[in-house]
């Protein structure tokens, strides 16, 4: 398997992950918190988009599906357009009200964007510095693993705090 396919097999895996963290809820599960200071499934769903979005489009050059595709509008949430969860306060998180059509439909476009990115990429491509704030110096590959890992890590803490509620019977 060469790192493009693997790259892309791993980023396949973030969709199918928070679709059964978030497929299914309602609004008040979605919003649900374990703790007053905990992130919310909602929360969890929009940031790994939100992450995920910015930074591969920052890697490659491209404008944000966030933006571009107005889901900005769509999801009308009380941020600048810039915000992607990162430092968030508790209250904020708060805010992050949606659908789980809408939370889902952002991550799908997300994953359809960087499975577009994935498969303009070559080997070298990987090898492009992207990064020279690091030492060593960020190539693209290691972002966008970094990128990936960062999204199933909030999809995998998405499913935990809908495990959790479905055994309090809170979802």
């Amino acid at each position: 398997m060469d790192a493009r396919a693997l790259l892309e097999d791993l980023f396949g895996r973030i969709g199918p992950t928070a679709d059964r963290a978030v497929e299914g809820l309602d609004e008040d599960a979605l919003t649900a918190r374990l703790d007053p200071g905990a992130n919310t499934i909602a929360w969890l769903a929009w940031h790994l988009a939100r992450g995920q979005d910015t930074q591969v489009a920052a890697a490659v050059g491209r404008e944000e599906v966030w933006t571009r595709d107005g889901w900005a509008r769509r999801l009308d949430l009380p941020f600048d357009d810039s915000a992607s969860g990162y430092g968030q306060s508790p209250d904020e998180v708060a805010q992050v009200r949606a659908s789980a059509d809408e939370l889902l439909g952002y991550v799908h476009a997300v994953q359809a964007e960087s499975a577009d990115v994935l498969g303009s990429l070559s080997d070298a491509d990987l090898d492009r510095v992207v990064d020279e704030s690091w030492d060593p110096p960020i190539t693209l590959g290691a972002r966008l693993v970094s990128v990936a890992v960062d999204s199933l890590e909030h999809a995998g803490q998405a499913a935990y705090v809908r495990g959790v509620l479905e055994r309090t019977a809170r979802a």
